[in-house]
């Protein structure tokens, strides 16, 4: 079995997105058992899958809880039957008294009951301003969840393409833990970059991607670790690359790599 070429196959990703056949599962697992390569290369892929899932991830809105329990208080407390007002007549007072009582009974009655439409009518005026927030912020959240969706298919497409070569970046003496990966074209000179294990730099501080051309680095620009992509684009780089390395550099990158600062480095 050719190694480099079937793990540039796409068959791995394949396999951790579960998109093969029963015999094709068993084929790569079987695979992995007998080649370390290959087994590494599949751990490799499922830590950028699970840096894909949590870049993804959406909170609820806040508060949603709440306002509902209150609004069924509010609904309770609004339920109260109306007053009784027991009137007493004496006919010695004459039909005029009468009247008089009748009409203020009447007056106070219309009073409390426009009061009480007023405060339903207030109610009803918050809960529709609620509403027509949370709507809001629910069409907020659809458009941010398919602008991500529509990012992770175009990065599992260029991750999927045979156009591509994969470039493993590992860690130097620097920061052995430090994992990158470059996905080059070398027809369009497209290049992007994986990020999957780098430390947090300080606020001065930037990592910079170089192309090694011919023994001579060439600067592929800077980057950092919270551009919220789950691949970035970097500059293009034309024919001839031998290898690629990630240094850390001032802000803004420099001219020439500091080579002590390097974190990985990885041959096409």
């Amino acid at each position: 079995m050719n190694i480099e070429k079937y793990i540039s196959s796409g068959i791995l990703e394949a396999y951790v997105m579960d998109q093969l056949s029963p015999a094709e599962r068993t084929e790569v697992e079987q695979a992995a058992a007998d080649h370390p390569e290959v087994r590494e290369e599949l751990e490799k892929i499922e830590l950028s899958m699970e840096t894909l899932a949590f870049s993804t991830s959406v909170e609820p809105p806040v508060g949603v809880k709440e306002k509902l329990i209150a609004q069924i208080d509010k609904g309770t407390s609004d339920q109260k039957e109306a007053p009784v007002v027991q009137m007493q007549t004496n006919r010695s007072h004459g039909f005029l008294k009468f009247a008089a009582a009748a009409s203020v009974m009447i007056a106070l009655a219309s009073a409390v009951l426009a009061f009480s439409y007023w405060k339903k009518w207030q109610s009803a005026e918050n809960q529709l301003a609620d509403m027509i927030a949370q709507n809001a912020q629910f069409a907020e959240n659809y458009n941010q969840v398919n602008q991500q969706l529509d990012d992770i298919q175009d990065a599992v497409a260029i991750m999927n393409s045979s156009d591509y070569k994969r470039v493993t970046m590992n860690g130097t003496e620097n920061s052995p833990g430090a994992l990158a990966t470059v996905y080059w074209n070398e027809s369009t000179a497209d290049v992007y970059l994986s990020i999957q294990n780098l430390k947090e730099l300080s606020k001065d501080q930037q990592y910079q991607l170089w192309a090694i051309i011919d023994g001579v680095p060439v600067d592929a620009g800077v980057f950092d670790l919270n551009n919220g992509n789950f691949l970035v684009q970097m500059k293009n780089i034309t024919t001839g690359a031998a290898a690629f390395a990630v240094t850390i550099e001032p802000r803004g990158g420099s001219e020439n790599p500091s080579l002590e600062t390097m974190q990985v480095v990885g041959n096409v």
